[in-house]
């Protein structure tokens, strides 16, 4: 049996959500790990480790002063406005407290820039409301000293029964047409290997912005046909979206915070994890 370390107490925000359970599933033999969860269900509820909380109606501190993590992991999802206080009063939770966050954030943070890729120290910049409010969470966050914080940038996250992959089963299961953007380049990733990579960041106690995405490149409508083709759908329908002209980049590519080549990942290995 693996000793628990007791060097960190670590919170996961939003451990209901599919990225936050796959993060305590891979933290909790080694950390003292606790989490909060928005939906009551009986399996979370019997987890004495795990508190309700929602970010609509009730205060993190109040969490944060039971648990007293050393390590807060943010993987909240729902109403962005609320999320944004729950971050404000983390922030001056960090400032009197020996604690850090590793806060998800997203490729949606560069999703104005459509030329080219985009790399850790480069200025954030969004046309969505997603994108907006990931960059307003990640620049309150570099006001702080930068040991207490970390930015993991990700793209689309993928992995057995995740929720894009059941949603691609479920439009194929009914005949619906699958949405591909032929126009767009992207990286992805898989909720096997970031999680490894936030147990890494962990271990090495490592602070600053990571792009966490797949080592290459891919058109979205080749990547989507060839999961549907792993599957052995022969008969999906495609719906091809095209939101511009021109080919658009959508991908985080590290340039100076690269981790170690066994916590790199290629499209390639991604899909072949599907079938697993």
């Amino acid at each position: 049996m693996k000793a628990v370390n007791i060097k960190h107490r670590i919170l996961i925000l939003g451990v209901s959500g599919f990225i936050g359970n796959a993060i305590y599933k891979e933290l909790y033999g080694y950390f003292r790990t606790f989490g909060t969860y928005a939906t009551p269900n009986r399996e979370l509820q019997s987890n004495h480790q795990f508190y309700h909380y929602n970010h609509e109606e009730d205060d993190i501190i109040e969490i944060l002063e039971i648990t007293k993590p050393s390590i807060i992991i943010s993987s909240l999802r729902g109403n962005f406005a609320t999320q944004v206080v729950a971050h404000r009063h983390i922030v001056e939770y960090l400032k009197t407290h020996t604690c850090k966050i590793l806060f998800l954030s997203s490729s949606n943070a560069f999703d104005a820039y459509s030329k080219y890729p985009s790399y850790e120290n480069d200025k954030t910049l969004s046309h969505s409301k997603y994108g907006h409010f990931k960059i307003k969470i990640e620049n309150m966050l570099m006001r702080l000293p930068k040991s207490k914080w970390a930015i993991l940038r990700i793209p689309m996250v993928f992995g057995p029964k995740s929720p894009r992959i059941e949603e691609l089963k479920g439009l194929y299961k009914a005949n619906e047409p699958i949405e591909i953007f032929p126009n767009l380049i992207m990286n992805v990733t898989s909720f096997t290997k970031l999680t490894q990579q936030i147990h890494y960041i962990i271990n090495r106690n490592k602070n600053g912005v990571f792009h966490l995405g797949s080592t290459d490149l891919v058109h979205h409508d080749d990547f989507f046909k060839d999961i549907v083709e792993t599957f052995g759908y022969n008969k999906a329908i495609y719906k091809q979206v095209y939101t511009t002209n021109d080919e658009r980049w959508l991908a985080v590519l590290p340039k100076y915070n690269k981790l170690p080549k066994h916590l790199q990942i290629t499209s390639l290995a991604i899909i072949s994890e599907l079938n697993t």
